[in-house]
């Protein structure tokens, strides 16, 4: 499965985002999607996950509360609404697919979009 990273954008700290993530396939709802950020020089980090039916969900420590994972499997969309935005959650945000086991390892995602930039100015 393809998967598509959109909705990124510039925005000032205490605002909102919501993110895309668009697949290819039907064969999207079989699987746990992850959302995954990285800024200049520091490695990819998890942000949150969510499993195939949607009916479990985890997130980083550092979005608990402001960030909300959800999917339509009917429109092999996953989305990430980001609230509360602080300038060090500017990085570039990218979805990727496991298996239909919720995990948070970024070693069993593959998969991966494109990545869409997200900018938040203090």
């Amino acid at each position: 499965v393809q998967l598509q990273a959109s909705g990124g954008g510039l925005v000032q700290a205490g605002g909102s985002l919501r993110l895309s993530c668009a697949a290819t396939d039907r064969t999207f709802s079989r699987y746990t999607i992850g959302w995954f950020r990285q800024a200049p020089g520091k490695e990819r980090e998890f942000v949150a996950a969510i499993s195939w039916n949607g009916g479990v969900t985890d997130y980083a420590d550092s979005v608990k509360g402001r960030f909300t994972i959800s999917r339509d499997n009917a429109k092999n969309t996953v989305y990430l609404q980001m609230n509360s935005l602080k300038p060090e959650d500017t990085a570039v945000y990218y979805c990727a697919r496991a298996g239909n086991i919720l995990t948070t390892m970024r070693v069993a995602f593959g998969s991966w979009g494109q990545g869409t930039q997200v900018t938040v100015s203090s």
